[in-house]
């Protein structure tokens, strides 16, 4: 698991639907959830988890997504598997995991070193841990 660590900015509800916005290094992260801890609330800092499979990359990205979370990252390094590469990213002070195809590594000619765009839907980020309520 890919962590992160950021700060409740904002948190939406709508029956049993929960859109929580964190910051995270100056940039707004946000997550959907159905179920929410009452310990969840604005400027709480917490550890946000999200799964390497769960990581798109992108180069030289330009117009709109539907991906809510967007990160600017560089390559730190790259292991490639028989059928799947396991890239890491560093964004600020954080290491993270996207695992995707190796055709599509090779595809995109990644290399550590490249400035990448790390994409992560909101519906899969989750709350792994309160740090500070």
């Amino acid at each position: 698991m890919s962590q992160m660590i950021a700060n409740v900015l904002e948190i939406q509800n709508c029956d049993s639907l929960h859109i929580v916005k964190f910051n995270f290094y100056g940039e707004v992260l946000s997550m959907m959830s159905l179920e929410l801890s009452q310990k969840v609330k604005v400027g709480v800092e917490v550890k946000l988890l999200v799964k390497p499979t769960h990581i798109a990359i992108a180069k030289e990205v330009s117009g709109d997504f539907s991906y809510a979370n967007r990160l600017d990252c560089k390559i730190i390094e790259i292991e490639d598997g028989e059928l799947l590469s396991s890239v890491k990213l560093s964004v600020f002070d954080t290491i993270l995991e996207s695992i995707i195809m190796r055709s599509s590594s090779r595809d995109m000619g990644l290399k550590v070193g490249d400035s990448v765009t790390a994409f992560i839907d909101a519906s899969e980020l989750s709350i792994g841990e309160i740090i500070d309520d």
